[in-house]
């Protein structure tokens, strides 16, 4: 009698296939040795294998943001399920799709009643463990629901507010056989209709104040990209003839020179975007969450002359700053962009009177206040951070893809850089961790067929995926990965000077943490390093670094102590109390006078006082 019982694994193959996963990054273990080996057999999906889960769980973020197609993250049990977390908090906090396919114990210890800490060797509940972090998560405990549970997982990841799913598998289910008639798969529900006769209604009123509005602004978000509505933003803008912001997080879905693009608002914002978000009468924010980072500490000095209309897809985000904000629609932002170019474009759409004045006030503001200034001058010798990245714009290639790590390639390449179309840029900006840079950089790459990739980091969250050079060595890739050296953790050495006016504490070489000499470290890994500690070295160099065909480390030496800013920061009055400014009034600050001529409803109480 014929046995027509097949391996799960190699339906599991088969299933990443009719999905169309072509890539999943991860590491082998005993506890996904059996996936590893079908799929690698059967030829469709590439498995890449890193160095750390931790860098699966990022490579997965990229990939997907590159080419809007889902990976898959395949990580043994225990510790390898474990080290997987980081990536999969990143990946919830910024909505980025993604399945990730873990191994564990045999099923017959993983039953949920099991009251033990460790289930048979390295076991535990890992769906327990990411509950709160993934939109899905399932223990895969019959064989016939392996494949469904994947189909279940990919469609999830997908639908609504995007983000990582979780599906575990026992190793015994994994090697156990099936007759694949036997297989369940995952029938989707229709998708939802967001554009309800309650939205249309909300609609109409962002229309009327757009109408009404004398100095409006579009806060645009990466929501927008997520949800497929970024070609219909330059249409939009052109029909409303609005001033925009981008979120940092959406900075690349618009060209940074289109003439209604006034850049990124923030704590660590440009002065200009900052006066233009806080002078506006009105604001509508779609496809962004309105984090802190963005709209600062008291949400009562947010925009304070302004109506908020806020479209996000999550309706818990939509509401939390209810008590701020006038319509909270919740919505797909490519709907809902959809819905108000139609009103728009309708017979009966009210009249959008022009906003030529308001734009000029905005690039007058561009003009007083520009991105790099007096305050970015260069320190001690060093080259300013600002001036470098304002530099590397001159040096962009048509397709240039950005991806950063945290501090100061974060900072300083989020307020400087300008993209065109066709460029992309990329970071984790809700969890923002160290030792980023590398796995996106890898994820990019490889949802570009090997693609070239710009990769700016800095010496301490080098070392935090540091194993991921070997991966980058070993597949060749074109990563062009930028260092800026400034002996530690910048970011945190402020924090300590701000808070306790006193030494440092593991943050630099002589308070307890080094980074190695990095040209060296590239000798050990065969890789191309250069260094640039001066503007008269920095142009040849950037010119080398960018036609240089292969992986390439090129240093940039920064003062171990240079500021960030401009950043909204305590300011101390003069009588020693500290205080945290409005939105509008960045550090350094700025000449009252000037501050005040510069606000059309008045300079705010508290900055009288600095």
């Amino acid at each position: 009698m014929q046995d027509n019982k097949v391996k799960v694994a190699e339906l599991v193959a088969e299933a990443l296939e009719n999905l169309g996963i072509q890539h999943a990054f991860g590491i082998i273990g005993a506890g996904n040795v059996h996936l590893f080996e079908a799929i690698a057999r059967r030829g469709y999906t590439e498995i890449v294998c890193v160095h750390h889960e931790q860098a699966a769980c990022m490579a997965v973020q990229t990939y997907y943001r590159t080419n809007g197609r889902i990976a898959a993250a395949l990580l043994t049990t225990g510790a390898g399920s474990t080290n997987g977390v980081t990536g999969v908090v990143s990946a919830w906090a910024d909505s980025i799709p993604c399945i990730v396919i873990a191994g564990n114990e045999n099923s017959k210890f993983t039953f949920p009643e099991n009251p033990l800490r460790m289930w048979g060797v390295q076991g535990y509940d890992s769906c327990q463990m990411v509950e709160r972090v993934s939109k899905y998560q399932m223990r895969v405990t019959k064989m016939e629901r392996a494949v469904y549970e994947l189909e279940k997982g990919v469609h999830l990841a997908l639908e609504g507010r995007p983000g990582p799913t979780w599906i575990e598998i026992p190793m015994d289910i994994q090697s156990g056989r099936i007759d694949p008639a036997t297989l369940e798969h995952y029938v989707a529900p229709p998708a939802p209709d967001y554009l309800t006769p309650a939205v249309a209604a909300q609609v109409d009123s962002v229309l009327a104040a757009l109408a009404k509005a004398e100095r409006p602004v579009l806060w645009l978000g990466n929501g927008i990209r997520l949800a497929g509505g970024e070609r219909l933003l330059k249409p939009l803008l052109e029909k409303l003839g609005s001033p925009a912001l981008v979120s940092w997080a959406g900075i690349d879905m618009l060209d940074s020179s289109h003439p209604l693009v006034f850049g990124r608002a923030g704590v660590y914002g440009q002065r200009a975007a900052n006066f233009i978000l806080q002078n506006s009468d009105y604001v509508l924010a779609i496809g962004t969450r309105l984090a802190i980072p963005q709209i600062g500490y008291d949400l009562n000095e947010l925009a304070r002359l302004a109506r908020i209309d806020v479209v996000d897809i999550d309706g818990d985000e939509a509401i939390k700053h209810a008590k701020r904000t006038q319509e909270n629609i919740v919505c797909d932002a490519r709907v809902f962009i959809e819905a108000l170019l139609a009103r728009l474009n309708a017979a009966d759409a009210p009249a959008i009177a022009s906003k030529a004045d308001w734009v000029a006030k905005c690039r007058a503001y561009e003009e007083q206040f520009p991105w790099v200034g007096a305050e970015h001058a260069d320190p001690e010798g060093f080259i300013n951070s600002y001036r470098f990245m304002e530099r590397l714009n001159g040096f962009f290639k048509d397709d240039q893809v950005v991806v950063t790590d945290m501090g100061t390639a974060l900072l300083s390449g989020h307020q400087v850089l300008r993209f065109k179309e066709g460029q992309r840029f990329m970071t984790s900006t809700g969890l923002g961790e160290m030792g980023y840079g590398l796995p996106a950089a890898l994820g990019v790459s490889f949802a570009n067929d090997r693609g070239e990739v710009m990769c700016l980091n800095c010496d301490g969250g080098m070392m935090m995926n540091l194993q991921e050079l070997q991966t980058m060595v070993h597949h060749n890739l074109p990563i062009k990965l930028f260092i800026f050296n400034n002996d530690g953790y910048l970011m945190i050495k402020h924090t300590q000077k701000s808070l306790f006016k006193s030494d440092y504490v593991g943050t630099d070489r002589k308070s307890g943490v080094s980074c190695p000499d990095f040209s060296r470290l590239a000798a050990a890994f065969d890789i191309p390093a250069y260094q640039i500690r001066g503007w008269d070295e920095c142009d040849a160099t950037l010119a080398k670094v960018q036609a240089h065909t292969g992986p390439v480390i090129c240093e940039v030496f920064m003062h171990p102590q240079q500021l960030f800013s401009p950043k909204l920061g305590v300011v101390s009055r003069a009588d020693g109390t500290l205080v945290s400014p409005p939105l509008e009034d960045l550090s350094p600050l700025i000449p009252r006078d000037v501050l005040e001529q510069a606000m059309i409803g008045g300079m705010h109480e508290k900055s009288k006082t600095l």
